[in-house]
């Protein structure tokens, strides 16, 4: 696979489940421009029963008060112009079709651009993007406070996080300018939450949440006269397995076709991820990605300690391809000799000893990389961005890293900046909670999905295939542990999609980690990626 690689964007979906909450727990608008209440449309909810029976004919119906949304004006200049949007935030409740029993409250931020008396907006050529990261158990602050929102947490320009208390400034590479955007929280993540007894566990699976966020994107476009508008995607980590299986789910249950798909670092083939005796792919798919960290931390040794990414990167997918996946293969027939060389190469490419790369038999998963690479040092590096760094707890000691430096550079001013601006900006009030990562979705339900290894590329395959007009745009960080670029590429490769819409999904790839946006120069490049695939698909459809 060749280093220089064609734009794409892949656009994903965006997930919520809303539910309701006692008055104690309620989010409250205030002040802003004016709350509003609003009539819940029915949705089909997943697991949802017909419970009638017993019902007293003669006793009136009590309805459910739907929740009170705060609703606020504001403006941001993009690309030197001035655009003036609406924010809305609050729950929307997600009700059972047949009893209309409210069964989850979704958590929701919506920015939507305002037109002028001489400037009407059309619509049916206005974008709306529906947003969602991953986990699971993620919120959407990620994607809404470090790339799409009209806000974004400042940090450093290594990407890391600026000392507390922490500051969030003008987002100036917002995408505002290219659609309207629907950040979703899923349920039990966020402020969104089961309804007062209703398990949450129904919507703690694969299916459950395609479900539940499917749903919620159906009521959104209906009840916001979206229909007519070009409709997106765009999901991160987690949110692009959801994003990819969305777009499968909305054609087959509500005829609601998508425009363009964005995965952000991106997952659909869980094989690909899942170091597990019998399955060697992961070690084949990371490999790339742990010379791409090697080379960051000056280990790289024989031919490479000098050469430039490129150069690495191009090496490591070579290696992968022509020696080492096949060596793999061979298992214990594999001659001594040629085990011998093949450790000497891989450890020059990844940073670690030859004999440790041979004692591991040529395998090493990411949890023994993070904590070896830099044991001489007694760091580890970050699974989220393996430029990262953190202290050892028990320095030299392989295998289990204490904690993810990646992920402790932002939960901190992530969180921090998002529970200020949702009640200082957008006048949204709630005592609950915010939970941008959640294990409270744990164990996630898998049980029902095909075979052992989730893989959601054949639902996005199908949906192509039906909706050939379905434009998608993927985005991943050379230094991301989690998600390898590696990998995406392979699971794109093997999608089987008939060449006629093969040229619908184009990648792109950038020098950052699994939040590309925490890099601004890379945010930067982010959003001119997203410039032109937002232009090319609705050119395609004709609305621009």
């Amino acid at each position: 696979m060749k280093i220089s690689r064609s734009p794409i964007l892949l656009l994903v979906a965006a997930l919520v489940f809303p539910a309701t909450l006692s008055l104690a727990q309620e989010g409250r608008g205030r002040g802003g421009r004016g709350a509003a209440t609003h009539e819940a449309t029915p949705a089909p909810v997943a697991g949802a029963t017909d419970s009638k029976a017993g019902e007293k004919k003669d006793e009136p119906k009590k309805e459910e008060k739907e929740p009170v949304l705060s609703i606020t004006e504001h403006e941001i200049t993009l690309g030197g112009k001035v655009i003036k949007y609406q924010a809305t935030a609050g729950y929307m409740a997600m009700k059972d079709p047949k009893t209309e029993k409210t069964k989850a409250n979704l958590f929701f931020v919506a920015y939507t651009k305002l037109g002028s008396d001489d400037d009407k907006l059309d619509l049916a050529k206005r974008p709306i993007t529906y947003s969602f990261n991953g986990g699971p158990g993620s919120a959407s602050i990620w994607l809404h406070m470090g790339a799409l929102g009209p806000k974004r947490v400042a940090m450093t320009e290594k990407g890391e996080s600026l000392p507390p208390p922490y500051k969030m400034i003008d987002n100036d590479l917002c995408w505002l300018d290219q659609t309207d955007l629907v950040f979703i929280d899923p349920v039990s993540t966020g402020f969104s939450r089961a309804a007062t007894g209703e398990d949450p566990k129904q919507f703690h699976g694969f299916n459950e949440d395609i479900a539940s966020v499917g749903d919620f994107i159906r009521l959104y476009t209906t009840r916001y006269s979206r229909w007519p508008s070009p409709k997106f995607l765009i999901g991160e980590s987690y949110g692009t397995t959801r994003a990819s299986a969305l777009s499968d789910y909305l054609q087959d249950h509500y005829g609601l076709y998508l425009n363009g798909i964005t995965l952000v670092s991106s997952i659909m083939n869980f094989e690909t991820a899942q170091f597990k005796p019998g399955n060697d792919l992961p070690y084949t798919l990371f490999l790339p990605t742990y010379a791409a960290g090697a080379w960051y931390h000056k280990k790289l040794g024989g031919a490479y300690a000098n050469a430039d990414l490129p150069t690495v990167l191009q090496a490591a997918e070579k290696f992968v391809e022509e020696k080492y996946a096949p060596a793999l293969m061979r298992g214990d027939a594999l001659p001594a000799a040629e085990k011998a060389a093949l450790a000497k190469e891989e450890a020059a490419l990844i940073g670690l000893p030859e004999a440790f790369v041979l004692q591991r038999n040529l395998r090493i998963d990411i949890s023994t990389f993070t904590t070896k690479l830099l044991e001489d040092r007694d760091r580890s590096v970050g699974r989220y961005d393996s430029r990262l760094t953190g202290i050892r707890y028990a320095p030299g000691t392989a295998g289990r890293q204490e904690f993810d430096p990646s992920y402790e550079a932002v939960y901190g001013a992530y969180t921090a900046c998002f529970n200020d601006y949702v009640r200082r900006e957008l006048k949204y009030e709630s005592d609950l909670p915010y939970n941008a990562l959640t294990g409270e979705v744990q164990p996630w339900n898998y049980n029902n999905v095909q075979n052992e290894y989730l893989n959601t590329a054949e639902m996005l395959h199908k949906a192509m295939s039906r909706n050939t007009n379905l434009k998608v745009w993927i985005a991943n960080g050379h230094f991301d542990l989690a998600t390898p670029f590696f990998a995406t590429d392979y699971t794109v490769r093997q999608m089987g999609l008939d060449p006629a819409v093969r040229g619908n999904i184009n990648l792109t790839f950038y020098e950052a980690g699994h939040m590309i946006y925490m890099v601004p120069s890379e945010l930067a490049k982010l959003k001119a990626d997203a410039a032109k695939f937002y232009d090319a698909t609705l050119k395609a459809a004709g609305v621009r």
